[in-house]
């Protein structure tokens, strides 16, 4: 897909059309608890299949992390000081190796719930131990600080992550976070915003809950309010410092179609003066 015009920052979700509208009511059926339950107790698997059959060609490298996210730097005390970064739901480190590359002042932990991921980023001939830790996690019950320092990371980035995890456990994520963030420090966040595009064109019998969809290959996404998100992070003590949606027209080449996506960008802080190191 290809931008077919700019993009729009806002406080206020994407209006409706009386035909998404009514697409969005009629889909009242929920998925079967026994389904429910399945692609919860399966997710890493789901994703650990994902990562085989699309190896580290899905998701494109991204290089507009440090275009949007200036905070990277700005968070710096003096130009050479080095970051320590927390790439939480790393992938294959599409976002990890281009940093590295830009920035030769940050050490980052990068961890995935997927055990395949992970060794792709250990295969790529970018990985270097001196300046990256990659380890195996799921967010929700594997305590980061078997392998990340308590209160050791100045920046943890969540990108395209919080959407796989149930809404029911995404404080667990937070929590888990919360612990190896250093006072001051800041979580950097982008997902999918509601009424994007890929929310509306689920089928039938895909929906598992309120904003909460399953995808053909048994992988799950949460559709973000900018109301949910900062009360999430705000209940588990967190401060909002910026969370608006991300209005874009994407093409899609192969329905000829201009399609309106959503995104949710927000950065929130940990109360507490940061640690002169």
């Amino acid at each position: 897909m290809s931008s077919c015009d700019g993009q729009t920052k806002t406080s206020a979700a994407r209006v409706l059309t009386q035909e998404e509208l009514d697409r969005l009511g009629g889909e009242r059926t929920l998925v079967s608890d026994f389904k429910r339950m399945k692609l919860e107790n399966e997710a890493q698997k789901n994703w650990d299949l994902f990562y085989k059959r699309n190896t580290t060609n899905f998701f494109k490298d991204r290089h507009w992390t440090t275009r949007e996210f200036e905070e990277l730097k700005a968070c710096r005390e003096f130009e050479s000081q080095k970051l320590v970064i927390l790439e939480a739901g790393c992938g294959v480190g599409n976002c990890i190796f281009p940093l590295l590359e830009e920035d030769l002042n940050i050490f980052v932990y990068a961890c995935d719930f997927s055990p395949r991921a992970v060794e792709f980023i250990k295969q790529n001939p970018l990985y270097c131990p001196e300046r990256c830790c990659a380890f195996q996690c799921d967010l929700t019950k594997d305590d980061l600080m078997e392998n990340v320092p308590e209160g050791s990371v100045d920046v943890v980035t969540l990108i395209f992550v919080l959407s796989a995890v149930h809404p029911d456990k995404m404080k667990l994520v937070l929590e888990n976070i919360n612990k190896v963030l250093k006072p001051g420090g800041i979580i950097l966040f982008r997902d999918y915003g509601l009424y994007d595009h890929a929310m509306l064109r689920f089928k039938s019998g895909s929906k598992l809950g309120e904003n909460f969809y399953v995808r053909q290959d048994g992988t799950r996404s949460y559709f973000f309010s900018r109301e949910f998100l900062a009360e999430l992070f705000e209940e588990t003590g967190f401060q909002s410092i910026a969370n608006d949606y991300v209005l874009r027209e994407t093409v899609n080449k192969k329905e000829g179609l201009c399609v309106p996506r959503v995104f949710l960008q927000s950065k929130f802080t940990k109360p507490g003066q940061p640690q002169s190191s």
